[in-house]
């Protein structure tokens, strides 16, 4: 605990996430970051890429100024890549502890059952209200492909 108390502010300026791999995420995920990096999302604010590359890090830093990380589902890895059990549950909880908001795309991550240790997940946590905003492209998104992946890991199976 580095101060008592740490509640995450509603907004934040900054996006964490490892944008070598935009290319293949999911559509909703690419076009998410694209519109906050231009300024053209909600707050019609730039937001900056702050990316260490150790999520413990980067949550620290998103819970103090405020803002959203993500560890996205990419191609390659369609259910994402951090373990469910322990970095995404654990990081997910610290963060809803503080206020913020913790997502798949479609669903809470902590609303995913676990079912093997090394279960994988896609993980975008931060401010309630950035994380909000990234899940409407989630929402509105009409890929069956993408909304079926997001079903079976709430029902605990692998895409």
């Amino acid at each position: 605990m580095t101060r008592p108390s740490i509640q995450i502010p509603p907004r934040g300026k900054i996006y964490s996430a490892n944008t070598g791999n935009i290319g293949e995420w999911d559509q909703p995920m690419r076009e998410y970051i694209q519109t906050i990096r231009a300024g053209k999302g909600e707050t019609d604010t730039p937001y900056s890429l702050r990316y260490i590359g150790s999520m413990v890090g980067d949550i620290h830093r998103t819970l103090l100024y405020g803002g959203i990380f993500a560890y996205p589902a990419d191609n390659k890895n369609q259910d994402g890549k951090l373990r469910l059990l322990y970095e995404g549950a654990p990081m997910s909880f610290i963060m809803e502890q503080a206020g913020g908001k913790a997502i798949t795309g479609h669903s809470r991550v902590l609303d995913i059952p676990p079912v093997g240790v090394h279960q994988r997940v896609p993980v975008i946590l931060g401010s309630a209200e950035d994380v909000e905003e990234c899940k409407k492209f989630f929402d509105e998104s009409n890929d069956p492909a993408l909304k079926e992946r997001c079903e079976k890991r709430l029902q605990g199976l692998a895409a």
